[in-house]
């Protein structure tokens, strides 16, 4: 019996995929200037929902295309840990952009990879490469640098707390992994979407400020950004191997630090670029080992 013709999978774009990436990474960046001129007019617990309220509304046409039958779901208690993982990471992370340079805040954000393979290894019971190990500690010695003790010996909580963003997305990334087995990747934004509105929709009943005309159009900016940066992101890894491409959404820190640079006049110092490169290298090459300790689905 002849089996049917397999479809071949498309050809490599390696100078697409890199365009693509390049232009998340320019969006991300973006987003987070975005944030951080928020900031400065409205208090956290605001920033943290309209950033989800103006995902979820982006999220409408789906919505209504795939209607109530494409948004059943039997695994509401992932979704809520996944939901709790990322919006705390996102707390987190808007708190560092509005105290921190925003190429830092951004840095600290996207190490990320250092610590997916502990949380995948003591929650998934997922054992990573041994190569990780020296990697991981590379890692966290360039957030050591960046997570500076003070003049007056005491830690800058404000990049801790940009640290703590890292972790905690790194949870949610893990925590993605598991939902994912059952659940398709539209659906899971869907729900993060809709409970982190939700959720973060609870302290404005105490922190609600009316936002200054410009704040509010500045978040709407924020999340048509941020959803640009996801489209570009995705079509870079259709088109180009994850491998390859992934490494180049690390631009974004260089994008940050130019966004800095012009719109606040920040320039890092020695001590922060050298734990930034340490940082970079550690994630870029984490990042390489998880995807070749993956095996290849049939």
């Amino acid at each position: 019996m002849a089996h049917p013709p397999q479809t071949a999978l498309p050809p490599d774009d390696l100078r697409l995929g890199a365009l693509y990436a390049l232009g998340a990474a320019a969006s991300f960046a973006m987003v987070g200037a975005c944030i951080k001129t928020a900031s400065a007019t409205m208090p956290n617990e605001m920033v943290v929902f309209m950033r989800n309220a103006v995902a979820l509304v982006a999220l409408l046409p789906w919505i209504l295309r795939v209607r109530v039958r494409g948004l059943a779901t039997r695994h509401l208690g992932g979704h809520l840990l996944r939901a709790g993982f990322g919006l705390a990471a996102m707390y987190c992370f808007f708190h560092a952009l509005h105290h921190l340079h925003l190429a830092e805040a951004v840095l600290l954000n996207y190490s990320a990879p250092l610590f997916i393979p502990v949380i995948a290894w003591l929650w998934l019971r997922e054992v990573p490469p041994l190569v990780i190990l020296p990697v991981s500690v590379f890692g966290f010695c360039g957030i050591a640098l960046i997570v500076d003790p003070a003049s007056a010996g005491l830690l800058r909580w404000p990049a801790l707390i940009g640290a703590l963003s890292g972790v905690l997305a790194a949870a949610a990334m893990v925590s993605i992994r598991r939902v994912s087995r059952t659940e398709t990747t539209p659906r899971i934004v869907f729900y993060f979407s809709l409970l982190s509105t939700l959720i973060s929709g609870v302290p404005l009943l105490w922190a609600w400020e009316r936002p200054e005309t410009s704040a509010f159009w500045v978040m709407v900016g924020a999340g048509v950004l941020a959803l640009v940066g996801q489209l570009c992101l995705t079509r870079a890894y259709s088109v180009a191997p994850a491998a390859r491409v992934g490494a180049i959404t690390y631009s974004s820190v260089v994008f940050a630090a130019l966004l800095g640079w012009a719109l606040w006049g920040e320039t890092p110092g020695v001590q922060a670029m050298g734990g930034a490169v340490l940082v970079v290298a550690a994630c870029i090459l984490a990042s390489w080992q998880q995807k070749r300790a993956t095996p290849a689905r049939a």
